[in-house]
């Protein structure tokens, strides 16, 4: 974060620049995943104070997007201040006049304090405080050849987030360490755990059903408490084998546009809402 009295120093590209990453940095700081050392500091004004200073800074640009400005003025004219709003459209703002759009994994997203757990601390030699991550027992997904590391990374990524379990990834599919799949995945490859196994190395004990076309409609389909669903890659669908495998079912996602076709990640995600829907309705 640089002080507000050294951007008028700087020519007018350096400035928005360094306003960008000063936004940036405050977004972090308010959603308490800045890094070690990069936590607002200027003792001499309040961190509202010094957003208020960028953003004086920011209205005088002459080529701030007008809808954009009004949007930061009713921010500020606010109260209580919602700072993390303001800065993230001061920044977006910013993006847009440099040219630089936010790909997704440049988003500022804090975990959901509401699924984390904590174990507490007894006294000063505790162990620091450790996040227990909920999930879904038994909820599980084989990615049969997933080619695209974006495509991965967003399977991992909604995976985590609606509980499931585990992934089981084919031996054709990309490598979750692919820096796409982990830009992609936003952190989730590190917290859900995955195996790369062929479809015989599936348990043999578990319920496996698939994720294609020519099944039972999704709204009619029965999940099990418990089990793994099969997603067929971008081009191709489930393979032969994996469609033989699925000895639980077929699940298909009704569609009328002539197209007729979702991506892979999409697709998942509408299954997952759904299979979890049905997880806690039958719980009650």
């Amino acid at each position: 974060m640089i002080d507000p009295n050294k951007l008028f120093q700087l020519s007018p590209g350096q400035k928005r620049r360094k306003l960008a990453l000063s936004f940036g940095a405050l977004e972090r700081d308010i959603a308490g995943i800045a890094e070690a050392g990069s936590e607002y500091h200027f003792s001499s004004m309040s961190r509202a104070e010094y957003e208020n200073a960028l953003c004086e800074i920011l209205l005088k640009d002459p080529k701030l997007n007008p809808t954009s400005a009004q949007k930061i003025r009713e921010l500020l004219s606010q109260n209580p201040l919602d700072e993390r709003r303001l800065c993230n459209v001061a920044r977006n703002a910013l993006l847009e006049i440099l040219g630089t759009f936010p790909a997704e994994w440049d988003l500022v997203i804090a975990p959901h304090s509401a699924q984390i757990q904590s174990e507490e601390r007894t006294c000063e030699c505790a162990p620091p405080l450790v996040q227990k991550r909920a999930f879904f027992p038994g909820v599980c997904v084989y990615a049969e050849d997933i080619r695209s590391p974006f495509n991965l990374g967003s399977i991992f990524r909604t995976a985590e987030g609606m509980g499931a379990e585990k992934i089981f990834l084919s031996p054709l599919c990309a490598e979750a360490t692919h820096p796409r799949a982990i830009r992609s995945a936003m952190g989730c490859i590190e917290t859900l755990g995955y195996e790369r196994v062929s479809l015989d190395e599936l348990p043999v004990d578990e319920n496996v059903f698939v994720l294609e076309t020519g099944g039972t409609p999704i709204e009619r389909f029965e999940f099990p408490s418990h089990g793994i669903c099969i997603i067929g890659s971008e081009e191709l669908g489930a393979s032969p084998e994996a469609l033989k495998r699925a000895t639980y079912g077929r699940v298909t996602i009704p569609m009328v546009g002539l197209k007729a076709s979702l991506n892979v990640g999409v697709a998942f995600g509408i299954l997952m809402q759904k299979w979890t829907e049905a997880l806690r309705r039958n719980s009650c």
